[in-house]
């Protein structure tokens, strides 16, 4: 479980991938089109309102509201 909170004083920026399966992915994304929650299919940002499909599987980019970079990915990296 993730929870958010808006602190008090500055943080830095970090970025944080969760390795979840198709169906958790599904549930995740349509969570963020239902709520119109700005998101990504890339890191740089210039794919809005997609998912991408690297590494055999997919995934999605968005923010906190602390602006942590958060991604979900169905497949590893390596």
């Amino acid at each position: 479980m993730l929870q958010f909170a808006e602190p008090p004083v500055e943080i830095q920026m970090q970025h944080y991938a969760f390795l979840v399966d198709d169906a958790h992915f599904d549930r995740a994304y349509a969570r963020l089109v239902a709520t119109e929650v700005l998101h990504w299919a890339d890191p740089q940002m210039t794919r809005p309102y997609e998912t991408n499909t690297e590494h055999g599987g997919r995934g999605v980019y968005f923010k906190d509201p602390s602006g942590h970079a958060l991604e979900l990915i169905t497949r590893p990296y390596l």
